[in-house]
């Protein structure tokens, strides 16, 4: 039966090459280092003996070791090699990871939060970061790559089996990263057609998102309602907030004033519940006109 992707057999191969190799070596070792005590127990010799050098035995712990790790390395470059040759047939896919979700665009351009592909229609995702290290990995292709900001990546594989998988983020990316998985629905060809042909063309986002993203704001204020890191950007505009300024409460409306005096200052007044220290300041880093469009946007999260 053939796995979820064309890398399941190569990979499991050699994972089984090598927990083989390492099971057998645990026993002999083992076995050896009983023996050791048993045989040469200070009650048989209670007088310690010198024990001679052995050219014999040194040239043959080192020459195995060698050849065995040469071995395999053989056998794994085998199984990765076809990692990195991408058929020119395969369907490119954009995958963007951001803290913490992923999304995936097809050409048109049309953007879903999960990964839908049609079966053995081989596919190469393009990977990109928006903010910090991501790992993306598909467990059951056996298939995982980092995503770094400002360096492309791509995987590819071809898809064997129909039904749905798990992605996750295999490198620590903050609070919510345990948060950060998503499916790979693997369907027929017709299947794939129809909802690709349903999947809504992806809409302008506005420039103050666009900017929140590029800056990673999102990873720590939702734009849902719901609590993270800090408060919600939600119908923050306009809200009343109890805040902390040099360590006496006091009542503040959030206008203009107060979301640049955020960006520029975070410590400056701290929203009662949330702590000191968490965010950057963006000063050198958010430029004037761009502060305007933020400002612009969260005027509409009502």
């Amino acid at each position: 039966m053939a796995g979820a992707s064309n890398f399941v057999e190569g990979v499991d191969w050699v994972f089984k090459l090598l927990f083989g190799i390492s099971f057998f070596f645990l026993l002999l070792i083992t076995a050896t280092m009983i023996c050791f005590v048993v045989r040469y127990n200070r009650k048989r010799h209670p007088k310690a003996v010198q024990v001679k050098d052995s050219a014999t035995l040194e040239a043959i712990w080192i020459t195995i070791p060698v050849i065995i790790v040469i071995f395999l390395f053989y056998f794994g470059y085998a199984a990765f090699q076809p990692m990195i040759w991408v058929p020119k047939n395969a369907m490119q896919v954009r995958v963007t990871g951001r803290m913490w979700q992923w999304s995936f665009e097809y050409p048109g351009p049309k953007v879903a939060n999960e990964l839908v592909l049609p079966l053995n229609n081989p596919v190469k995702l393009n990977l990109h970061s928006e903010d910090v290290i991501h790992g993306f990995s598909i467990p059951a292709f056996r298939v995982k790559e980092d995503v770094v900001p400002g360096k492309d990546n791509y995987m590819w594989f071809t898809p064997q089996q129909i039904g749905d998988y798990e992605i996750f983020c295999t490198a620590y990316c903050g609070v919510r990263h345990s948060y950060m998985g998503t499916k790979v629905r693997v369907v027929t060809p017709m299947e794939f057609s129809i909802w690709l042909k349903n999947l809504k063309l992806a809409s302008a986002e506005p420039e103050g998102l666009i900017i929140l993203k590029k800056n990673a704001c999102i990873g720590c204020h939702s734009l849902d309602g719901s609590k993270l890191v800090s408060v919600t950007f939600k119908g923050l505009y306009g809200k009343t907030e109890t805040v902390t300024t040099n360590g006496t409460e006091r009542k503040l409306k959030v206008d203009d004033d107060y979301i640049i005096s955020s960006i520029f200052e975070p410590d400056q007044d701290i929203v009662v519940g949330y702590s000191h220290g968490i965010m950057k300041s963006y000063k050198g880093i958010v430029k004037d006109d761009e502060t305007k469009k933020i400002i612009d946007y969260l005027k509409t999260l009502k």
